[in-house]
């Protein structure tokens, strides 16, 4: 498939936000009331079964839940996106934090979200997303966006980094964060895209400005809650089950309702 994104002009997040808006499904409780509300965001691999469950998680704390598609507005199948962003060989993880810092723009208007009570959750190469936009300092248009500062991200509360792409082409990974939540970080002892010691390194410079950063090492491969086989990656349902426990704790942690 092409890449139909190419040769496009740099988006404003206000754009960004258009094109992503109608690829993003909200759930929660049935009600009118603004709710603190996770934004969730897929791996490499586009949308999988498993971010349903995590969003089932947060309606069960209380909370809302954005399940956002990086690839349906940019045209991009998953075997296309296997191909060449799971490769390496487009959309990194600062390319991706465009796409990160919109949906806090855009859903901080929903009238359904409360802007001052936001997790930030991302898989893999959701959760590099995620750092790269923590990270970053733009005065000029950077992070695939055009204006990357018109977004704040004071409502961040949290974040959950469901083992984040922290290997070597993560050039920024050990670059200071700008904003700093709480986290959970989730480390795959069996990852085959990084150590156990450098993902601990990275969340370890995390702490040092000042985040309250909780690890949780879980004896699986990388992806171990996604329903798949994929070696050197396997589905551990009881691993996968503990993870969105997890989850839901951090959420209520974060923001009890």
């Amino acid at each position: 498939m092409m890449n139909r994104a190419k040769g496009r002009r740099m988006d404003t997040l206000e754009q960004r936000w258009a094109r992503l808006a109608p690829h993003t499904t909200m759930v929660g409780p049935d009600d009118e009331r603004r709710r603190p509300t996770a934004l969730l965001f897929h791996g490499c691999g586009g949308l999988r079964d498993h971010l349903p469950l995590y969003a089932e998680a947060a309606t069960a704390a209380g909370w809302r839940a954005a399940i956002v598609d990086s690839y349906a507005p940019r045209g991009w199948s998953r075997e296309y996106a296997m191909a060449t962003v799971c490769t390496g060989l487009q959309f990194h993880g600062d390319k991706r934090a465009g796409d990160v810092l919109a949906t806090i723009r855009g859903l901080s208007d929903h009238p359904l979200v409360d802007p001052e009570r936001l997790v930030l959750a991302g898989w893999s190469h959701g959760g590099w997303g995620i750092m790269e936009a923590m990270s970053a300092e733009c005065s000029r248009p950077c992070l695939g966006v055009a204006d990357p500062g018109a977004v704040s991200l004071k409502g961040v509360k949290g974040a959950w980094l469901a083992y984040p792409y922290v290997g070597i082409g993560a050039w920024n990974r050990m670059r200071a964060w700008r904003h700093c939540p709480k986290v959970l970080a989730v480390i795959a002892r069996k990852d085959h895209l990084t150590t156990v010691r450098n993902a601990e390194r990275v969340h370890d410079m995390v702490r040092g400005c000042g985040a309250e950063v909780e690890t949780w090492i879980a004896e699986g491969s990388h992806s171990f809650d996604e329903p798949m086989n994929a070696p050197p990656m396997r589905h551990d349902s009881a691993l996968a089950e503990e993870s969105r426990r997890r989850f839901r704790a951090f959420l209520e942690d974060v923001a009890p309702i």
